[in-house]
């Protein structure tokens, strides 16, 4: 499974990339909004891992666009600063689920194996 991850904290980007190829997903990593987009117009992905809260194009902005370029690749969301109303925005918007950072890594993989059975 090929995963992109999203977030604009580095380290977050590289924990999150080592422990999901340990795990022997495929992950690419993106730093702002603005670059995931270009990532999602020149390649496909299984599914896609996203920070709501970027400076720049935010995630609910980036899920929109995902939407329009690739309806079709899940979008699994993080935050650190939850809301009913983000949470309803996300999933309105095509989310297919919102997860609270920090999101325990067996949780994250167990939703990525959700996706990965429901696309085979």
């Amino acid at each position: 499974m090929h995963i992109l991850v999203v977030d604009d904290e580095h380290e977050f980007l590289e924990l999150m990339r080592n422990r999901l190829q340990k795990r022997g997903f495929t992950v690419d990593v993106a730093p702002t909004g603005e670059q995931a987009l270009e990532m999602v117009g020149r390649r496909g992905y299984d599914a896609m891992v996203l920070d709501v809260k970027m400076p720049g194009i935010d995630g609910i902005e980036v899920l929109r666009q995902v939407k329009r370029l690739r309806p079709e690749m899940p979008v699994l969301l993080l935050t650190g600063h939850a809301s009913v109303e983000a949470a309803m925005t996300s999933v309105e918007t095509g989310a297919v689920d919102y997860l609270l950072k920090p999101v325990p890594i067996n949780d994250l993989i167990m939703r990525l194996r959700d996706i990965a059975a429901r696309r085979e």
